[in-house]
């Protein structure tokens, strides 16, 4: 059993989807902290409603980055993390604490990297007019989600949709995609070599 630590800004609509399948036994672990910058986010209700510890950071009350992420990462070693899993998470992480948990962070992402990267990925998916998009569970490092990719489900661009459209469509297969993704990890079933990651 793996301990989990959710980091999320906004909605948690995949944290919702991780809890779900912690309960049903979809995922050999435990969540043992949610971590938010926002207060307000209501991922931090989605927690406490399922009796998940909650801890808030809020960025602008620290010094620097630096500051803000020792934090972080003490949080981390107390609740004895094993995997951190960014969901909705809209901060970029520092070297420090991706080098603590090199390859032990994914996050999950609505493109099929390496198409995408960055913010607005269905916005930048509808302005190029590809017919295939889609959703990418990936190991995180120091670049804009450049990190080893561990799975990938695609999703047809329709010519009636709209970003709201297409990013609902997406975010069904991320609800699927990301507890996935965690299992594997909790199975040990993901190896990198040369910076690609392997399911065995």
């Amino acid at each position: 059993m793996i301990n989990i630590a959710v980091l999320a800004s906004g909605r948690g609509t995949n944290l919702q989807a991780i809890i779900n399948a912690v309960q049903e036994g979809k995922i050999d672990g435990t969540i043992k902290i949610v971590i938010s910058d926002n207060e307000k986010a209501y991922a931090l209700k989605r927690a406490r409603d399922n009796r998940i510890n909650t801890m808030v950071f809020p960025y602008k009350s620290y010094k620097n980055k630096e500051n803000y992420e020792d934090q972080i990462i003490n949080c981390l070693k107390n609740n004895y993390i094993d995997l951190v899993v960014l969901a909705g998470y809209m901060r970029l992480l520092g070297s420090k604490i991706i080098n603590n948990y090199r390859y032990r962070i994914i996050n999950i992402h609505p493109a099929l990297l390496p198409s995408f990267p960055g913010l607005n990925a269905q916005k930048q998916a509808l302005e190029y007019g590809v017919k295939i998009s889609g959703c990418t569970v990936h190991f995180v490092d120091e670049g804009i989600d450049t990190g080893p990719i561990i799975l990938q489900h695609a999703v047809e661009v329709k010519q009636t949709d709209n970003e709201e459209t297409l990013s609902d469509r997406i975010l069904k297969y991320e609800h699927q995609l990301l507890p996935r993704a965690i299992q594997l990890f909790a199975k040990k079933r993901i190896t990198i070599e040369k910076n690609i990651a392997h399911i065995t």
